[in-house]
């Protein structure tokens, strides 16, 4: 079986209805390969009666899908899942086509995201309700879970495949239908994604997907429609107010999964290799392109010198290149604005005191590359301390105290995700316990996992994707019962 991917076969049309179609109109929105910056495929620019037609078929399909069998909601999961697993190799290839993250980077997301239907075609069966007494004994009390309708799903252009999947597969166990809008500059995942689940036999109009350069009025022409009872968006913070402003005029329910300013705190007593190896996972999966990334790293006294060399030794060593190419370990950014922006976070760092040890610079190259780069004696008040860096660039700070520490990853809008290197177990606890973010990876560079509660705390986000059952709660209503017998 080939793993080239078929790029004008994911780009054939919106998928509304279990139907291929051009947008209403014809304009199309040309899909940049951003290790080349040549166009790689234009795919259909949807217009407001391209989302009502969304919006139709899914309402269409969702009674069908609501009273289907949980069992057989659960085959069709997981045969979604066997599908991408088989055809891992040409999504990761499209993925670093697109997106531009290198192919191992790219080879690991496919895997996750396929999980992600695994995963829920096991807990799909296993949604249940509540039944007891009253406490005064004057009726029964029974709680049934129920779908809670139709969903718009919104999701970013750095993990295509992954971003989608955690929010399809559990609206999908719960038996919701749904209109997905993914990131204009990485279409062309999304669309070779419906495929599969088309394969798979997810029903017509069951999973809609649309593209479009006017999100923000196919976006509020859609919760608009009554029928739309669920948003559930990942991205920016600032995105995520408007979006939410938006949803609160039709009372609907959101879940958001927001910006991210991670730190990363090393102690004395941390296993030097250990903590390398966790750093440059935490900063350079997707080359730093990730909400979990780490954005600040705080490295204590006594091994901070020991590893701001180990972190420049490696960073140095990574091969910048096209992400498709095996031998890549840095791809390029996503468009030229995102690297003018890491740019211009380097400068203002260095001119507030921050000293570069490595990178630093724009490559003299086609496509949209940084260089990895270290910079230490990074101020707090230096921009990329309270801006989302979204990329290769690793600024270290020194610190003393656990009070000290703790203050400073604290004093941030933001708190998804934290990580944190020590070898003394008690205290990993109880700086995770005072640290104010989401999810903590304690001695480890990396926390996503399908079956953990995904999300964070303060401007970073509402809500749970995936775990044992907050993935699917978000999908379900709770409607409650009182009977007497």
């Amino acid at each position: 079986m080939t793993t080239a991917p078929d790029i004008q076969a994911c780009a054939k049309g919106l998928y509304i209805n279990g139907q291929w179609r051009p947008a209403q109109g014809g304009k199309v929105i040309d899909v940049v390969d951003p290790s080349t910056e040549m166009v790689l495929a234009s795919v259909p620019d949807a217009t407001l009666e391209d989302a009502s037609a969304a919006v139709e078929a899914a309402a269409l399909a969702a009674e069908g899908w609501r009273n289907t069998a949980p069992r057989k909601r659960s085959e069709i999961l997981r045969r979604c899942f066997e599908l991408m697993t088989e055809r891992a190799e040409m999504l990761a290839t499209l993925i670093s086509m697109e997106n531009g993250k290198a192919l191992r980077d790219a080879r690991g997301e496919v895997a996750y995201a396929a999980e992600f239907f695994r995963w829920n075609a096991e807990e799909a069966v296993r949604i249940t309700g509540e039944f007891g007494t009253a406490p005064a004994g004057t009726n029964r009390i029974i709680v049934d879970y129920q779908p809670i309708g139709i969903c718009l799903l919104i999701t970013p252009w750095n993990f295509p495949a992954a971003m989608a999947t955690r929010k399809i597969a559990p609206a999908l166990a719960a038996g919701c239908t749904v209109i997905l809008k993914p990131a204009s500059e990485t279409p062309l995942t999304a669309f070779a994604l419906a495929a599969i689940y088309e394969e798979a036999g997810v029903p017509p109009g069951v999973v809609n997907v649309i593209t479009t350069t006017t999100p923000g009025p196919l976006t509020a022409a859609i919760l608009a429609d009554p029928r739309v009872r669920k948003l559930s968006f990942t991205g920016s913070t600032g995105v995520g107010r408007a979006l939410l402003a938006e949803a609160s005029k039709h009372v609907i329910s959101c879940a958001m999964e927001l910006g991210g300013n991670a730190p990363f705190i090393v102690f004395d007593d941390a296993d030097l290799n250990a903590a390398l190896d966790g750093a440059m996972i935490a900063k350079m999966r997707n080359a730093g392109e990730a909400c979990t990334a780490a954005n600040r790293i705080y490295v204590q006294s006594g091994i901070h010198d020991a590893f701001v060399a180990g972190l420049a030794g490696r960073m140095q060593a990574l091969k910048i290149g096209a992400g498709y190419d095996a031998a890549t370990d840095c791809g390029p950014m996503i468009t030229k604005k995102a690297v003018d922006k890491i740019d211009r976070l380097v400068a203002d760092a260095v001119k507030r005191g921050a000293q570069i040890i490595c990178g630093g610079q724009i490559p003299n190259q086609r496509g949209f590359f940084y260089q990895p780069t270290v910079l230490t004696e990074v101020p707090q008040d230096a921009d990329m301390a309270s801006e989302e860096i979204f990329g290769p660039v690793a600024p270290v700070s020194r610190f003393e105290t656990e009070d000290e520490v703790i203050a400073r990853a604290n004093d941030t809008e933001y708190g998804l995700a934290a990580y944190i290197y020590t070898g003394d177990v008690g205290r990993g606890l109880r700086v995770a316990g005072r640290v104010e973010a989401g999810m903590i990876g304690l001695n480890r560079g990396l926390v996503s996992d399908p079956a953990a509660p995904f999300g964070g705390v303060k401007q970073s986000g509402l809500g749970r994707e995936g775990g044992q059952h907050h993935g699917i709660a978000e999908f379900m209503e709770a409607k409650y019962i009182a009977t007497s017998f």
